[in-house]
Parts: C-alpha cells; structure tokens; sequence
C-alpha cells in the first residue's frame, strides 16, 4: 500500500513561487508525477518523472516548474516559478508500482494524496 500526503499550497500573487511536497510511504515507488484539477476542469499531468529519472512537462509549465525528489526523505517535490492564474487549481501528487504501466496518464496511476490547493491572483 502507498500512501501520499501533499503540502505546500497557498496563495500567491502572479509571478510568485511556491514549492509543493509530497511525503510517500510504501514500496518503491515505478513512476511518480504530479496532476492538477481545475474547477470544472478534468485532472490533467503536470509532470512525469519515470524510474530512470526522465520528467515529462506539460507544454503549459515548461520551463516554469520543475520537478525533484529526495529519496532519502521518501518525498517528492514540484517547485513553481512565474505562477500565472492559469495555474489555480488543486495540486495532486501520485505513485504507480505496476512495471507494465505507461506511466502516461491519470489513468496509469493508482494512488493519489488528498491534493493541496493552488491559487494565482492576477
């Protein structure tokens, strides 16, 4: 079993940083990525990162997030820079362990935090 707690949300001004973590237990974790859901809006990747440490950004925050882990903290980061209101939205961390996952999409994840929300004022 995994379990996943985020933290690090808040408010923030256009421009602004933050920095999200995500503390997980359980087994080794086969890909880890990070997900945000709009109000409204459908759950989309923000970034992927794979076993052999290769991240996949959204075109949308390229160059602006990035995406880092700690493992002997068992704890993975996402640090945000330049925050736009676009960016407004709840936060989700999550794990797969299944090898034969594409590690793709939400629907190659199976475990999920309880997200932590993201808020850009123009």
């Amino acid at each position: 079993q995994v379990q996943l707690v985020e933290s690090g949300g808040g408010s923030v001004q256009s421009g602004g940083s933050l920095r999200l973590s995500c503390v997980a237990s359980g087994a080794t974790d086969v890909c880890v990525g990070w997900f945000r859901q709009a109000p409204g809006g459908a759950r989309e990747g923000v970034v992927l990162l794979n076993t052999y440490g290769y991240a996949i950004y959204a075109d949308s925050v390229k160059g602006r997030f990035t995406i880092s882990q700690d493992n002997t903290k068992n704890t993975l980061y996402l640090q945000m820079n330049s925050l736009k209101p676009e960016d407004t939205a709840m936060y989700y961390c999550a794990a797969e362990r299944n090898p034969a996952s594409r590690c793709a999409d939400v629907l190659d994840f199976a475990y999920w935090g309880q997200g932590t929300q993201v808020t850009v004022s123009s």
